[in-house]
């Protein structure tokens, strides 16, 4: 039986929604495209307001990474998109440079830097509802994901096939294209994404309110597409996100958006460092990245299968794989077991029960014999037992890459120097191998803005450590490993036959160093590819005087 709106908009409260529901009325924006309404009883909310002298100010200058603080003039909090809109106008009459913050964590200073004078926080638009108008469900730009992941499943039954780490805010993981331990069965986040709403400024520096859909005869699809991977603070401030699955149906709103699986396998395991030879070291690599060159067809019957590897440095004790399939796949406990067969053949060292944290996942003993789970449990297992990449006193540093091909025997020395550091004892530093492909590369590369379709999985290089007086020590440990392990082009992951180029989701201001980036490859390319100009396109229409940026923005196309 079908319910009306206004039960879903009830069913949106219980679930941590804004307090300003929409799917009920319909207005239109300023572009002549319907938009959610806010209700007649709740009018639109105004965040805070937080100077210099204020006490939040220190909280709020800084994000997640304590590498980069800002000093601004004041952080304007957001409540609605209504003040989204009056917060970007006041900024723009008053000169003011602006950064906008989801309420995350970001890799690089995109945020928090000397240059920014207005913080733009959206974190406190939180809301997770269904918005009949449009057949899509809405997400605010502040909320993060365990919240959607939890009101998308209480509420539907349906969700979004995003990242692993609970507290990532969704404004920047969305429009960078988003992945997960689902992506590999069911896309990115931004295959799933029907509509985006922006505040944007035009060329004489007025400021209005857009929303843009995957619609074909949608005048702003543009806009849609460049939130499909462009990544986050280029185009203008992100209010809220629609979701609805291509090729969706009816009026249902659990029919508009794919749904999890309902139990999963799981298993947890690691490698004792002490166990593990160079030799051994090599083989295990060279498994998981040959098994991943073979399985990663968008038809493979492990597609839907993830695991995340992590490469800890030696320092650490072990080395932890992660691994998730759908329990309903035919066969899935042979084919977890066929797994795990591949990637420990020839080692010589037994995977044992995972005692100790696996980088940004905790200890999880108990789970080297596969565990069927309900979904949602193993996302809260797994996303929220471990503070490492969310502690909000760290500093890190980041540098991703995606692969299309398994390791060189170069790459694999390389690794294992890495992982060997020397006068190094840094137990939060690791290298992560994280599945890729399947669902992901059924699509082309310029259906979305994020280019990297043809890869098997992808690599994080990373470490956190607390004390500014180390940032040298391990900064280097990461520019050497990253450096040595892509020599053979330049030091970077410069696209073609091995490699596919970098997430915009892990920034890594590196690139855009010629002493360290020596490929003559520009960043753009490692980034986006071939839908870099396209890019340019879109920024010059939407932000042609370049309002929004940072230092890895899009850069407007010359007029």
């Amino acid at each position: 039986m079908m319910k009306d709106a206004s039960t879903y908009n009830r069913r949106s409260i219980l679930a941590g929604a804004a307090v300003a529901l929409g799917g009920a009325a319909v207005s239109t924006s300023l572009t002549g495209t319907p938009a959610l309404a806010e209700t007649a009883t709740a009018p639109a909310r105004t965040g805070a307001t937080i100077r210099p002298g204020d006490p939040r100010y220190r909280e709020l200058s800084t994000g997640n990474n304590q590498r980069f603080v800002a000093r601004p003039d004041y952080i304007r909090m957001i409540a609605s998109p209504e003040d989204a809109e009056a917060a970007v106008r006041d900024a723009v009459r008053e000169g003011k440079r602006v950064s906008i913050r989801g309420g995350g964590h970001c890799f690089s200073d995109f945020v928090c830097n000397p240059e920014v004078e207005v913080v733009l926080d959206v974190s406190e638009m939180t809301g997770v509802y269904y918005d009949a108008t449009r057949r899509a469900f809405v997400v605010e730009a502040g909320a993060r994901l365990i919240n959607v992941y939890e009101a998308l499943f209480k509420g539907w039954n349906v969700t979004i096939p995003g990242g692993i780490c609970y507290s990532v805010g969704v404004g920047g993981h969305f429009s960078g294209g988003g992945y997960g331990l689902l992506s590999r069965q069911l896309g990115l986040t931004v295959d799933h994404l029907y509509g985006v709403e922006v505040v944007v400024v035009d060329a004489g520096r007025r400021v209005r309110t857009v929303i843009a859909t995957r619609e074909a005869s949608d005048p702003n699809r543009d806009l849609w597409w460049a939130h499909t991977g462009g990544g986050g603070g280029n185009f203008g401030v992100i209010t809220r996100y629609f979701f609805r699955s291509p090729g969706a149906k009816g009026s249902n709103p659990t029919d508009q958006l794919v749904s999890p699986p309902s139990t999963v396998l799981v298993s947890a395991v690691e490698f004792p460092w002490e166990e593990l030879t160079q030799a051994a070291f090599g083989r295990l690599l060279k498994n998981f990245g040959a098994w991943h060159e073979k399985n990663s067809a968008p038809d493979s019957p492990y597609a839907n299968l993830s695991s995340l590897f992590n490469v800890s440095h030696r320092s650490h004790g072990s080395m932890g794989m992660f691994t998730q399939l759908d329990a309903a796949t035919p066969n899935a406990r042979r084919l977890l077991d066929d797994y795990m067969t591949a990637i420990t053949e020839g080692v010589g060292v037994a995977p044992r029960s995972s005692t100790r944290s696996m980088g940004e996942i905790g200890p999880m003993p108990g789970l080297a014999a596969p565990r069927e789970l309900p979904w949602l449990q193993a996302t809260r297992m797994v996303g929220t037992n471990n503070p490492t990449i969310t502690n909000p006193s760290s500093r890190g540093t980041h540098k991703s890459a995606y692969m299309r091909k398994n390791f060189t025997d170069a790459q694999i020395a390389a690794l294992y120097r890495c992982a060997t550091y020397p006068n190094f004892t840094n137990p939060d530093t690791m290298v992560v191998l994280f599945s890729f492909g399947g669902k992901v590369n059924a699509v082309r590369p310029d259906a979305t803005a994020n280019a990297q379709r043809s890869s098997v999985f992808k690599m994080c290089f990373q470490t956190f450590w607390a004390d500014q007086r180390d940032d040298a020590l391990h900064l280097a440990w990461a520019r050497d490993s990253y450096e040595e392990f892509f020599a053979a082009t330049g030091g970077v992951p410069v696209p073609g036959d091995s490699a596919e180029g970098c997430y915009i989701n892990y920034p890594d201001n590196d690139v855009l160093d010629p002493a360290r980036n020596r490929s003559g490859v520009p960043w753009s390319t490692l980034y986006f590819k071939e839908n870099y100009p396209r890019l340019r396109q879109v920024k010059r229409r939407w932000d042609p005087t370049n309002y929004f940026r940072h230092k890895m923005s899009i850069e407007p196309a010359a007029s």
